[in-house]
């Protein structure tokens, strides 16, 4: 039996953070590594996931808007954990951490927003419960974030200006199918998102309308010109290749439309040249991502591994800024003819 799974990880992130300048994950989330990835390193048990179906449930995360950040996500509990064992291990790590690092309040805030999707009544139709995520600066933790799944009904338990924002957005796009919220507790601040599918294909452009009730319309041409830099001339995109998320930043309302890369059959060989073509002109963004790529690249590859997502954010004075989310390269299980990532367990919700 080869070594676990967590050893893989574990090594990794030591790796990455000394890369990148941050301190150290393993202080902070290492019993929670030990317990998700116990299994030997390879095991197709872990190709059954939610988050990064085909691979090991770790996904870490580049950040335009975060450069010098270590960031990544993970499935806790491991394979064939029921789903509400997973949300409950993921909120207890929540708390685990914000209270002691983030303090009494950020603790408190965090167990109001929360508690609509942690009680008793909120898991009787989980399909994979939560994912987990934690962000790491030179200080430690710098964020903590989970994701719980959404039903429609549960619009009316968000908190009063992120319900009429959602309401706003299912109104100005019919086709949007909210499917989970995110909750992130920071030193100074916390937010929280929702984020929609949408069903059917997607024209860009069709986004101008939610913009302008939002008071970002003036940002459609900077986010169209990002999808449609990285992804050679393309301002069109194929049924459930988009998340559309929304929340509440400093200066209004944020939009974050994330495309899913392996549901495009088309994405340019050349993607990440394309990708820093366009932050020639912020090359601090583009130094940070060079070092974010070796940081990620095991010493007998020549290649990170696959990028499954393309981030888009903007709010009022904010123009596009983009995220990359990676599967590692020697984090693969096995391949799946449909790799539906974050949308696969609401196949069954869809019309």
């Amino acid at each position: 039996m080869g070594k676990p799974m967590s050893t893989v990880i574990k090594e990794r992130m030591l790796s990455a953070a000394q890369t990148l300048g941050t301190a150290n994950p393993l202080p902070y989330v290492e019993p929670l590594i030990n317990q998700s990835f116990a299994l030997p390193a390879g095991d197709a048990k872990y190709a059954a996931n939610t988050l990064t179906p085909g691979a090991v449930p770790f996904e870490p995360s580049f950040s335009e808007q975060e450069p010098h950040i270590l960031r990544f996500v993970i499935e806790p509990c491991g394979p064939g954990v029921l789903p509400v064992s997973r949300r409950d291990e993921a909120t207890r790590e929540m708390r685990r951490l914000v209270g002691p690092f983030f303090g009494r309040d950020a603790l408190r805030w965090f167990d109001q927003r929360s508690e609509e999707w942690r009680g008793f009544s909120s898991h009787a139709r989980l399909d994979y419960g939560a994912w987990f995520g934690t962000a790491y600066d030179q200080d430690g933790l710098a964020a903590s974030k989970i994701y719980y799944e959404l039903q429609p009904q549960q619009i009316a338990a968000l908190p009063p200006e992120l319900a009429h924002l959602v309401r706003t957005t299912l109104d100005a796009m019919p086709a949007l199918l909210p499917i989970f919220t995110s909750i992130a507790c920071r030193r100074d601040s916390g937010n929280q998102r929702v984020t929609f599918l949408h069903r059917g294909s997607l024209r860009l452009a069709d986004l101008g309308p939610l913009l302008s009730r939002l008071g970002l319309n003036h940002q459609l041409p900077s986010i169209m010109q990002v999808v449609g830099l990285c992804l050679g001339g393309r301002f069109d995109l194929p049924e459930r290749a988009v998340l559309l998320g929304l929340g509440m930043a400093g200066d209004g309302p944020e939009i974050k439309l994330e495309v899913l890369l392996g549901m495009l059959p088309d994405v340019p060989p050349m993607f990440l040249d394309l990708l820093t073509l366009g932050l020639a002109e912020r090359p601090r963004q583009l130094h940070a991502l060079g070092r974010w790529l070796r940081a990620f690249t095991p010493e007998s590859y020549d290649w990170p591994g696959e990028f499954s997502v393309l981030s888009i954010r903007a709010t009022p004075r904010t123009p596009a800024r983009v995220s990359l989310y990676l599967r590692p390269a020697d984090f693969e299980v096995r391949r799946r003819l449909s790799d539906l990532s974050r949308i696969r367990p609401l196949e069954g919700a869809l019309p």
